[in-house]
């Protein structure tokens, strides 16, 4: 929605021009539909990230900024009209995307998220696997996540967060919950991953912050593989205890028959390589992944 006199094809190639080298899903969406409209990228110069907002960078040697409704707030730009053009996007599910200069408001950009078909047995999936909360946190309006949770069919959302935001909610889920993971792929949601419990990255399309801060990266990001991984991670730990009781309960067994002078030297020998082989075989039933696990 070009404004202030800026054509639909001057606000897509500024837009793209600041999301160049953006790794934020949202970024990614403005620069598919600046390739499908044809224009030419040029990466704006001196970039700089507004974490959690936005960002803002020269464009032929002036500064232009892109970035949420409150950046816009922030900015002063935002008239009465603008406004309400930007809630009759939000109250449609969108995440509205505004555009400016030092002068004036650019345009707006409306962009819809689409949940993955999958999503909401997943999230059965998650509960059935024994996670008692799930808990959406998302830096987008009002709308759009009442709407995605809804859709979703998760228990509680958290909207219009700030990377600040997010660490403060996750502090206060670790109080009440004492166990809590995060689930993230981008810079806005590395702080909160390293607050939580354990982060888990969404790897391929995560960013580098984020998978450097999570304990463990999801190469497929396959929602999917969260249920899964739960219950895998109980099968080892089931397995590492089970491997540890018995070498120690077999070594105590042997201790007392060495007391009591019923036990050999050839004896302990086979019965330390039997324990080892017999944890090794225990350990090597996790590869088996039944259809269930």
């Amino acid at each position: 929605m070009p404004l202030n006199g800026h054509t639909e094809e001057e606000l897509l190639a500024r837009a793209a021009a600041l999301e160049a080298t953006s790794e934020h899903p949202l970024a990614r969406a403005i620069l598919r539909k600046a390739r499908e409209a044809g224009l030419a990228i040029v990466p704006a110069e001196h970039y700089q990230a507004l974490p959690g907002k936005g960002g803002e960078g020269l464009i032929n040697g002036r500064l232009f900024w892109i970035g949420s409704h409150r950046l816009m707030h922030e900015k002063g730009q935002e008239t009465a009209e603008i406004h309400a053009r930007a809630e009759q996007m939000e109250d449609a599910g969108h995440t509205v995307i505004a555009l400016g200069n030092d002068h004036h408001v650019c345009g707006l950009l409306s962009i819809a998220d689409r949940l993955r078909e999958n999503v909401p047995e997943i999230i059965k999936q998650i509960r059935k696997a024994g996670v008692g909360q799930v808990i959406m946190l998302t830096g987008d309006n009002e709308s759009t996540a009442r709407a995605i949770a809804e859709e979703a069919g998760v228990d509680e959302y958290r909207c219009e967060l700030l990377p600040e935001d997010k660490v403060e909610a996750i502090g206060r889920l670790v109080r009440e919950y004492q166990t809590v993971a995060m689930v993230g792929d981008g810079v806005n949601d590395a702080p909160a991953m390293a607050a939580a419990t354990f982060g888990i990255a969404m790897g391929a399309m995560g960013t580098d912050a984020a998978l450097e801060t999570a304990d463990v990266a999801l190469m497929s990001d396959d929602l999917a593989k969260l249920p899964w991984l739960i219950r895998h991670s109980r099968r080892t730990l089931r397995n590492i205890q089970q491997n540890i009781s018995f070498a120690l309960g077999l070594k105590l067994v042997f201790i007392i028959l060495t007391m009591f002078g019923l036990a050999t030297l050839w004896m302990a020998i086979a019965a330390d390589t039997g324990v080892t082989l017999l944890v090794v075989l225990n350990s090597l039933r996790l590869l088996k992944i039944s259809t269930d696990d």
